[in-house]
């Protein structure tokens, strides 16, 4: 990961956080100094399993996934962190506690990224991003949820509509093997479903 050369606007940022709080210029310059900017090179790693998450990240341009392996070396992928979305590992971020799960960056990847540190500050500078945050990690928590549920009681083709309606921009952008991981089957499974919904 490495500093951007060329600072890249706050605005999608600052638009992201009006959805549900409002800012003056002053809250908003305020806000901004307390964030960095990064580029991830496509194929680096922002986390791996063992590591304290630092920092909280906002995608501005490219992709991030998230994802676990298990006992038997097998990836499975929670989330891809696609433009105007938050990531990272809120359960290490908010206890300071090693992660489990690694971040990789599909393509390059620019971020906007707050640190614990300054993440606490921000709570005592504007109290008002207390609900910010609030909203944020349970629109989370639901998203997870909902996640769990649909992979226990969804089909595979279900799955697979689900991810595309999800993220459309993905179809074409990501592996075949990462979309076979995020919706739990195997490339050669994902590879035969599709060629039967393109036939229907």
């Amino acid at each position: 990961m490495k500093e951007s050369k060329t600072p890249f606007s706050y605005e999608l940022i600052l638009k992201n956080i009006s959805r549900f709080i409002d800012l003056n210029l002053e809250e908003q310059n305020l806000y901004i100094s307390l964030l960095r900017q990064r580029v991830i090179r496509k194929k680096d790693f922002i986390l791996k399993p063992g590591e304290v998450v630092k920092d909280e990240y906002f995608i501005v341009k490219g992709c991030l996934k998230v994802y676990s392996i298990d006992d038997k070396g097998v990836e499975h992928i929670s989330m891809f962190a696609i433009k105007d979305w938050w990531t990272g590992d809120i359960a290490s971020f908010l206890t300071q506690q090693p992660s489990n799960y690694f971040i990789q960056a599909l393509e390059e990847t620019e971020v906007i990224k707050i640190s614990r540190k300054n993440y606490d500050l921000l709570f005592k500078k504007i109290p008002k991003f207390e609900r910010f945050y609030r909203i944020l990690y349970q629109k989370s928590l639901a998203n997870y949820i909902l996640r769990s549920d649909q992979n226990i009681s969804l089909s595979a083709e279900d799955r697979y509509f689900n991810f595309v309606k999800k993220y459309p921009s993905l179809v074409n952008r990501v592996s075949q093997k990462d979309i076979a991981s995020y919706i739990g089957v195997t490339p050669e499974f994902l590879s035969v479903l599709r060629k039967r919904i393109s036939s229907i």
